[in-house]
Formats: C-alpha cells, sequence, structure tokens
C-alpha cells in the first residue's frame, strides 16, 4: 500500500500583509510548516494557524528561517553554526508554546527558504539546524531533502527524518532544487505537477530539468502555500493520488 503526506508552507501573513490561502489549503493537506516570524508570521497569525491545523487535524510543524522578514527567508545569509542553531531553537519554541497553549505538540521541523535550499550542500548550516532540533527533542522529525548534507547530518544524530519532495518545483541532477530565478524552476499546471508526485511516490524517481531520471524516496510532498496555484494543486494531487491508489495521511519518519 502506497502512502504519502502532504505538506504546506503557511502561517506566512504579518501585520497588514496577507499571503497564501491558508484557510483554503489547510483542509486539504495533513501536516503544516508554520512560520514562526523570522521570514513570515507574527504572533496573531502563528495563533491562528495553530488554531485552524487542530480544527482539522493537520500536523504542526515548525517552520524556521533565516531571520529575514524583507527577503522572506529567501536570500543566503552567511550565518555560523552558532547563529544558525540559535535562530532554529528560538523559532521552534515560539511555535511550540503557542500549540502547547491549545493542548498539542509539534510533529515535525521544516526549515524555510535559504537556510533549507544551503543546508543542502553546507554542513555548517545543516549541524546547526540538527543541533536545535535534536536539543530541542531528539525524537521531534525532521524534513528533509533526499542526497542532502541536512538528512545525513540528522542520520548521524539519529534524529527521524522525513524525506521530502516538491510537486510544484523542478529538481537539478544532484537532486537539489533548481532556483526560482530560472526558468522552469516552478510547476505551475496541476496535471503535472500531479504526474510527477505519483511517480516520485510510486516509483521513487523524478525527471530532472535537463531530463535525467534520478531517484527519489518521498515521504512527504509539499506544495507551496504561497504558489498561486496552491488550492487547484493541492486539491488535483489529492484526487490523483488518490485514484493512482495511494493513501494520504501523516508522515512515519523513514517509512
Amino acid at each position: 500500500m502506497y502512502r504519502i503526506d502532504l505538506n504546506s508552507d503557511l502561517g506566512e501573513s504579518f501585520g497588514a500583509y496577507s499571503i497564501g490561502q491558508d484557510e483554503h489549503v489547510i483542509p486539504l493537506i495533513t501536516s503544516a510548516n508554520v512560520a514562526c516570524g523570522f521570514h513570515g508570521g507574527d504572533p496573531v497569525v502563528m495563533r491562528r494557524t495553530v488554531d485552524r491545523c487542530l480544527q482539522h487535524g493537520v500536523g504542526i510543524g515548525a517552520h524556521p528561517s533565516y531571520p529575514d522578514l524583507a527577503g522572506f527567508g529567501r536570500r543566503l545569509l552567511h550565518a555560523s553554526e552558532e547563529e544558525v542553531y540559535g535562530d532554529v531553537l528560538y523559532q521552534i519554541g515560539a511555535l511550540s508554546a503557542f500549540a502547547r497553549a491549545r493542548g498539542a505538540a509539534l510533529s515535525h521541523v521544516k526549515p524555510h527558504g535559504a537556510m533549507n535550499n544551503h543546508s543542502f550542500r553546507d554542513a555548517v548550516t545543516a549541524r546547526g539546524i540538527v543541533r536545535a532540533v535534536y536539543d530541542y527533542d531528539p525524537a521531534l522529525p525532521l524534513f528533509a531533502m533526499p542526497y542532502s548534507a541536512l538528512k545525513a547530518e540528522a542520520e548521524r544524530h539519529g534524529l527521524p527524518v522525513i524525506n521530502e519532495v516538491f510537486a510544484d518545483r523542478a529538481y537539478n541532477a544532484d537532486g537539489s532544487l533548481v532556483d526560482r530565478k530560472r526558468p522552469g524552476a516552478m510547476v505551475h499546471d496541476a496535471a503535472l505537477a500531479a504526474d510527477r508526485a505519483i511517480r516520485m511516490v510510486k516509483e521513487g524517481v523524478v525527471e530532472t530539468i535537463d531530463g535525467q531520471v534520478i531517484a527519489m524516496q518521498a515521504d512527504s510532498v509539499c506544495v507551496h502555500g504561497d504558489n498561486p496555484a496552491a488550492v487547484a494543486l493541492v486539491q488535483a494531487l489529492r484526487q490523483r493520488l488518490t485514484e493512482a491508489g495511494i493513501a494520504i495521511g501523516r508522515p512515519a519518519a523513514g517509512q
């Protein structure tokens, strides 16, 4: 029986700025990666997002980033291991407080944007992230991309790993994501995104931007909540995955 988690990056509105379509996306997913105030989100939005997740039985994950609100966490900041450690632990703690106030606990951690992408190859960043998660709770699963330094570091610490793949992003031949600035980096066609997701789940492979086919282990499929087509993408994914005989549910680390 094939099984997959559907996750999305949410809670990224802040102040007067409304980002994403959280109220429509949350009922369609099984895990939410909630912004913790450094790239998006604020205390009011964090609390509201936690409440929505609990209302729909969706896993609540911390989505820490570099301290880069102006750049939405998508600018690379050359931070030391200790800076990354402190930033990630701080953000996990902030979201955890809102979950605990509602009698809930965090289900996972997933780094955001430039921090996540940099941790694909950079061991220093990977160590900072993993140490923060491990020190908060060594049983708390970490979302990581296959082939990444982050996954390798998490496994060295014995931290549970959820292999995350992306239905709406193009891949390079080394398993990293294509830079958003390059043409073809984002997949906006819902049918194509669904085809890619099904192939990753059932065949364990993905076609890269240059036409190669590489192995790709998938425990959770991400659709970005700030993607204008997010709702259509998640709806198409749910329908097509179900039709393909793939059950949708919360992930099990290392399944």
